[in-house]
């Protein structure tokens, strides 16, 4: 965890020593994003995945329990982000599918539990309960949206495009 840290604050002085840094040196930060998502950060969850506790999350009923939040909160905010995106003309399954794909939240999940983990915060349990349900929703949610996405569009706009042809 320390190393999370450590490496957020180096990038934050590194931006306060070196401003102009994406205008005077440009392909530093292209070469400093290519080590950092393609090496850093899948070390981070391998990491993590090694150290999940699946014993844990049955070892008490609570724990479960505590993991079914996740998908609800998640489901809620699918819900919202498809209420605002009806009003952009698109199909009704247009926004609930993209609610869907928003609404995954596993590396999220995956980070607030490794820090809780480590300064005690949070039970090994509870930890493990939120991040099988992180997973849950970035298997079960694409599943459920991409075939919302191939159906037919049933819209009003989409319908006067198929009659001008």
């Amino acid at each position: 965890m320390q190393a999370v840290l450590g490496a957020f604050i180096a990038g934050a002085v590194l931006r306060m020593l070196d401003p102009d840094a994406e205008r005077a040196h440009p392909r530093f930060h292209v070469k400093l994003e290519g080590l950092g998502y393609g090496f850093l950060v899948p070390v981070f969850f391998v990491t993590s995945g090694i150290q999940f506790d699946l014993g844990a999350l049955f070892a008490d009923a609570g724990n479960r329990a505590e993991g079914a939040h996740v998908p609800g909160s998640a489901s809620s905010r699918s819900r919202t982000a498809g209420t605002g995106l009806s009003q952009a003309g698109l199909s009704r399954a247009e926004p609930m599918a993209a609610g869907l794909l928003q609404a995954t939240s596993l590396p999220p999940i995956v980070a607030a539990t490794t820090i809780g983990l480590k300064f005690d915060a949070i039970r090994p349990g509870n930890a493990a309960a939120l991040v099988a349900a992180g997973l849950a929703s970035v298997i079960i949610f694409p599943l459920v949206a991409l075939p919302l996405l191939s159906r037919p569009s049933g819209s009003a706009g989409a319908g006067a495009v198929e009659k001008q042809k």
